[in-house]
């Protein structure tokens, strides 16, 4: 729908493509958000995606790693599993559903999933790439937020919508002693495919950090290793590579019962416990583990003495470029803190992923709320708070750790969250939410005492 410029207190001029909510970023939680709104009549939801075309984690796409998650964690089912976009939706659409049932694997390969994603924003026509967001301000005598979106074809135009959701994702988290390497000598895991021909070259390669992308990677080394004769070595700060916990009553600290629960904790309590729960959701598949140990002891059985080494309890404190050309780490070894170096040719940082800042937000930054760490406060509907001066409101997707705990990037809680903001921002219950999501109780609960 498109707003003439102008408004009640009389402004003229130029047509402003406006709408009720303006969406930034293309991945699996705004893709969501977007399938679901869809389905509400009257809801104008227009997503912005800088890339031009769907790309999900291309850097980790090896042929089959799967999800940490069952089929039913995709974009709609948890929330509405009649959706036409569901995952099953998909496989009977390609002509792939009896074979995926067969196959009895609950989690899909990346490939498929990603392929499920490209399937899902073909059908939406509200979804548009190449449309990078540069610039976004507030305009009171209208009360909506200027978006300035750079087309791919050059242009700059300016959106007015009511309401954002931000769902830019995050980036690699570097050390800044790995980060100050010469980029030939140092990738994140996030690039790991497009520098197939760095990781050839070397003979000494050392992979620093843990998780699941860590153990995908020495595995993905490790299998062709023989042929390379490539000395892989796995060093990780965690006291041990530890699986991701996914038993069942843990799982049930990534539903919905429990993120209302953890909202409302004091935020120190919250802090405490998202460092203590890093293994629900930073750990390794006990799949990965199984498959690590059976390559190496496949390896020792062969007589396979090719160099490996796999430390745990280490921090990489520092590293430097050596006059050999080589990589100079120090590592400093926890339990009996002993400091010693490792030469290496690559170093590959298994480092994890850290909150995006979005700069596009720089004309409101003084407007937008945070707390004493610089952290949005974040209401349990996931808005940001605001400054009164604003009437429209900011939602965030996957920014909100420290306010909605360890489910914030688990793909089984985003279609949740996306049917919270769309009733919050429409005041109507156009999606049921689930009421009972765990047989835990977290909460106190009340006193037996009859007095």
């Amino acid at each position: 729908m498109a707003l003439a410029r102008s408004d009640a207190r009389g402004r003229t001029g130029d047509a402003l493509e406006s709408h009720d909510v303006v969406a930034i970023g293309g991945g699996p939680f705004n893709l969501g958000l977007a399938a679901l709104a869809s389905r509400i009549d009257g809801l104008d939801l227009v997503v912005f995606e800088a890339t031009a075309e769907l790309r999900w984690h291309p850097g980790m796409m090896l042929p089959d790693a799967r999800l940490q998650l069952s089929f039913l964690a995709d974009l709609v089912t948890l929330i509405d599993p009649t959706h036409p976009l569901s995952f099953l939706a998909y496989l009977r659409d390609v002509d792939r559903l009896y074979p995926f049932f067969i196959r009895e694997q609950l989690h899909p390969t990346r490939l498929e999933y990603e392929a499920y994603l490209r399937w899902v924003a073909r059908r939406l026509p509200a979804v548009r790439f190449a449309h990078r967001v540069e610039r976004i301000a507030w305009d009171p005598e209208r009360e909506r937020f200027v978006v300035h979106v750079a087309r791919g074809d050059g242009e700059v135009q300016r959106v007015l919508a009511k309401d954002l959701v931000l769902g830019i994702g995050t980036e690699p988290a570097v050390p800044e002693a790995i980060a100050a390497l010469p980029p030939a000598r140092w990738l994140h895991t996030a690039s790991y495919l497009q520098r197939r021909e760095d990781v050839a070259r070397a003979r000494d390669i050392t992979v620093v950090g843990s998780g699941q992308s860590g153990a995908e990677v020495v595995l993905d080394l490790l299998r062709s290793q023989p042929e390379r004769g490539t000395t892989v070595r796995w060093l990780t700060r965690a006291r041990s590579f530890a699986p991701l916990d996914d038993t069942k009553l843990v799982l049930e600290m990534t539903t919905p019962a429990y993120v209302r629960y953890f909202h409302g904790l004091p935020q120190a309590t919250k802090d405490r416990l998202v460092a203590e729960q890093w293994q629900h959701y930073k750990g390794i598949s006990t799949d990965s583990l199984e498959q690590l140990h059976d390559v190496l002891y496949q390896r020792a059985l062969a007589g396979d003495r090719a160099a490996i080494e796999l430390r745990c309890g280490v921090a990489v404190d520092h590293a430097a470029h050596g006059h050999t050309d080589q990589v100079v780490l120090g590592c400093h070894h926890l339990d009996s803190d002993t400091r010693f170096e490792r030469r290496t040719d690559l170093v590959i940082a298994a480092t994890g992923y850290r909150e995006r800042q979005p700069r596009f937000l720089a004309p409101i930054e003084p407007l937008v709320l945070r707390d004493d760490r610089g952290r949005y406060r974040i209401r349990f509907d996931h808005s940001i708070e605001l400054a009164s001066a604003i009437t429209g409101r900011i939602f965030v997707a996957n920014a909100e750790l420290h306010s909605h705990g360890v489910a914030t990037p688990d793909l089984g809680v985003s279609a949740y969250r996306n049917a919270t903001i769309l009733n919050t921002i429409t005041g109507t219950t156009h999606y049921r939410l689930p009421e009972r999501t765990a047989f835990t109780s977290f909460s106190v609960p009340p006193s037996d005492d009859p007095s």
